[in-house]
């Protein structure tokens, strides 16, 4: 009787998995707690160098991994397929619910998890492009980008007299009332 284990991974820490784990079960699957992996951790990092996923070495010829979304392998499709081809070199057939529990090992859902994962990686793509240009649209029309700078022109002004006079950089942050790597930043801009 083949094994079914669950992997459930979300992106922040403000997440949980249970809502996958619920799902998992309410689709028919019997999983003992200790087959369920679980971790945290963005989607973009290859499944192979998660952690987590690295856990599911117990795996065996004949078991059963069970994914709620194609997402939860990875965002890239060369990444979702070579786990999966992994997997399926191990005898291992893996079933995502959010495809109708298709097993992504057998030929259609190869196919099916071949087009999906193109087409997920073209959307990521096209955000990304889109994002680009808006930035790029952004700069052009003199926009500051980024994060507001800590200081002012006059803070900093303030930081390289005081710094110039002998006050350590503990000090002079406890007086601007903000922190030593700001004011070791603003040291180092004034440095030719």
């Amino acid at each position: 009787m083949s094994r079914v284990f669950a992997y459930c991974r979300v992106s922040t820490a403000d997440q949980t998995t249970d809502s996958q784990i619920g799902e998992i079960s309410a689709a028919g699957f019997a999983i003992t707690p200790q087959r369920v992996v679980t971790e945290t951790v963005s989607g973009s990092m290859p499944a192979s160098e998660r952690r987590g996923f690295g856990k599911l070495d117990k795996l065996e010829a004949g078991d059963v991994l069970v994914v709620t979304k194609l997402d939860r392998l990875g965002r890239n499709a060369m990444d979702v397929r070579a786990t999966v081809e992994a997997l399926t070199g191990m005898g291992v057939q893996v079933h995502c619910l959010a495809l109708g529990g298709v097993d992504l090992t057998s030929p259609a859902g190869k196919m099916t998890m071949g087009v999906i994962a193109a087409v997920a990686e073209f959307e990521r793509d096209w955000l990304i492009e889109r994002t680009q240009s808006g930035l790029a649209r952004a700069k052009a029309k003199g926009k500051a980008l980024g994060r507001p700078p800590a200081l002012t022109p006059t803070q900093i002004a303030e930081v390289r007299r005081r710094l110039t006079a002998g006050e350590t950089i503990a000090a002079v942050a406890r007086a601007l009332k903000t922190n030593r790597q700001t004011i070791m930043r603003a040291r180092a801009a004034a440095t030719p």
